[in-house]
């Protein structure tokens, strides 16, 4: 599988053999990748003993528009210079919408943009983003038709499912929660979304993206949704720790968030090459 992410053996990080730094570039309005992605790798930990830290830059945003995701864009190399001065082993670009907004496959811009600015600071880091993770995800798990939930007015719900398209994957069916304060998106409930999966035309679907944005709340329903569907199921938060844990070499061991980060849904050698 070809990803955006380079291993961390590629440096030589400061942190300790036994922990890892990984960097956050979020919305300023973003409640949700700061408290998902320390309890997924809180997990990890338990299982691997290894340690991770988490370290954030922060980029303007308050309503999911068009105009405010574009603005943001233009602060994501700053935001990478300012998370690399904490010599971090790996940077998490966490705005899926604002990279999406730009267009197909413009996660590979973003990506490097992120590592360029990290690399000309002089601390150089792997790097992902939540849209490119979402959709090499997809690629990994072999899922070729989906079904999702995203908390967007509908024009944005349909953007996200073109740019997914546009990867090339089908959208059999999508579910817009019509949210626009990103605020308000991160305090929806996810014990609301195994009723709002339920409800989605999912019969043809490979997977489920329970939740294709960073912002809203779901790892607590994500193992009852994928146990209930049988189907395999992916959130903007877990496909961003997926690809994380690969950029560190780590084999997933990450309890009750879906075959994903458990590790069995992609061979090793899938998640190595």
């Amino acid at each position: 599988m070809t990803t955006g992410v380079a291993n961390s053996a590629d440096r030589q990080p400061q942190a300790a053999a036994d922990s890892s730094r990984i960097g956050l570039i979020v919305p300023s309005s973003n409640i949700t990748m700061e408290t998902e992605l320390p309890e997924l790798f809180r997990r990890q930990s338990l299982a691997t003993g290894h340690r991770y830290t988490f370290h954030s830059a922060r980029a303007t945003l308050k309503s999911v528009t068009r105009e405010e995701l574009l603005a943001m864009v233009d602060k994501a190399a700053d935001c990478a210079v300012a998370v690399s001065d904490a010599d971090v082993d790996v940077i998490a670009y966490a705005c899926l919408v604002a990279v999406m907004a730009q267009g197909a496959g413009a996660h590979v811009g973003s990506e490097t943009v992120i590592r360029e600015a990290a690399a000309d600071n002089g601390l150089p880091a792997a790097v992902t983003s939540s849209a490119g993770a979402l959709v090499r995800t997809l690629e990994a798990i072999g899922a070729r038709k989906v079904a999702m939930v995203a908390p967007y007015m509908k024009p944005l719900t349909k953007m996200v499912g073109d740019y997914i398209e546009g990867a090339g994957f089908t959208v059999v069916d999508a579910t817009s929660l019509e949210v626009s304060d990103n605020l308000a998106v991160g305090c929806l409930d996810p014990r609301n979304l195994p009723a709002i999966a339920r409800e989605l035309q999912h019969s043809e679907a490979d997977a489920l993206i329970l939740s294709a944005c960073v912002q809203m709340p779901s790892l607590d329903a994500v193992q009852a949704v994928e146990d209930e569907l049988g189907l395999p199921v992916i959130t903007a938060a877990t496909a961003t720790t997926f690809e994380i844990l690969q950029a560190l070499g780590h084999q997933p061991a990450i309890s009750n968030a879906g075959r994903l980060l458990e590790g069995s849904l992609v061979a090793a050698d899938a998640r190595t090459r």
